[in-house]
């Protein structure tokens, strides 16, 4: 999209450093420049920052996902936003593509917090006026906010992707949980194929158990779909399922690679031939692998920070 149309004068993005690469794509792809922001440390490791130019009565877009290392990026972020709102900004808009504690948006036992719901009200607290984020671990985290959250799926690039691809067998796009389903439907219903499920179980917290699988997929190139992989225990495991019931090619896709140790061993020793991944989070050199490919979700973002600042419809964008 291009942004020849819209008046971006007063379009200010900024970048923590999360993620600076995202940022400068993203301010490419609508030719909008970063304002000029330090983000630094303290000797101590406190979080200090600096912008070098005045944003008073500027709508600012804070692009910074809170990935690794986690509570300093999340603190980068907060700590911009209030340099932003006492700076007199218009709006503030955190573009946060990963969210991070998004996997504790409930109590499942007694004593446990809900962390999803306090980042969200940190991030109100901070002056953000607006949320950006990409593939939510659960969509209604949405609802933890009392601000507008645009929640984009990363399920068109991925399908964009294998669009272009020419495999030899039917594509069947497997959920690795019950819980994935409705990934899994929306990726298959882009591919314009059907869907398989993996039933599992958890005997010990990050560990997964294959029960059964929930469909055909023998002869098949079988697409493996989830938001989040982090150590790669339960990926591994549905792909060694999927060899088992006669798949004949084994894919995976998901929108955040965490990839914690040690996920890229068991990834390169696994039956899966192609994990491809978005950008949502920076794949640092220690964790490159032939079998990852990269997606980047710079248009897509860039094209809804468009729409906001010119008060065009965001669902429509997603419909087109």
């Amino acid at each position: 999209m291009s942004n020849q149309s819209i008046d971006t004068r007063n379009l200010c993005l900024m970048t923590g450093n999360a993620n600076p690469e995202l940022a400068k794509k993203i301010s490419e792809h609508i030719d909008v420049r970063l304002c000029d922001t330090f983000v630094g440390r303290f000797k101590n490791g406190e979080t200090q920052v600096m912008i070098s130019e005045s944003i008073r009565g500027k709508d600012i877009f804070i692009i910074q996902p809170t990935s690794q290392p986690v509570n300093d990026n999340l603190m980068d972020l907060l700590i911009m936003a209030d340099a932003c709102k006492r700076a007199s900004a218009h709006s503030i808009t955190a573009v946060v593509p990963y969210y991070a504690y998004a996997r504790q948006d409930r109590k499942t036992r007694g004593r446990e917090p809900i962390s999803a719901k306090l980042v969200a009200n940190l991030m109100a607290a901070a002056g953000m006026t607006r949320v950006i984020t990409v593939d939510l671990h659960a969509g209604q985290i949405q609802g933890f906010f009392d601000i507008p959250v645009d929640h984009l799926a990363a399920a068109p690039v991925i399908a964009g992707y294998f669009n272009q691809q020419k495999y030899e067998n039917e594509i069947v796009v497997v959920s690795p949980d019950l819980g994935g389903v409705t990934r899994a439907r929306k990726l298959a219903d882009y591919l314009n194929t059907s869907i398989a499920i993996i039933e599992k179980r958890r005997p010990r917290p990050g560990e997964a158990e294959v029960m059964s699988i929930i469909g055909d997929v023998r002869g098949k190139t079988a697409i493996m779909i989830d938001d989040i992989v982090d150590t790669a225990g339960s990926l591994c495991e549905g792909a060694k399922a999927l060899k088992r019931l006669g798949a004949s090619k084994i894919l995976a896709a998901c929108t955040h690679a965490v990839l914690s140790d040690p996920a890229i061993d068991r990834i390169n020793n696994s039956d899966i031939e192609q994990l491809v991944i978005t950008d949502t989070i920076p794949l640092p050199e220690d964790k490159q692998s032939d079998k990852i490919t990269v997606l980047s979700m710079a248009p897509s973002l860039g094209d809804v920070i468009l729409h906001i600042q010119s008060r065009r419809s965001v669902s429509q964008l997603f419909r087109d």
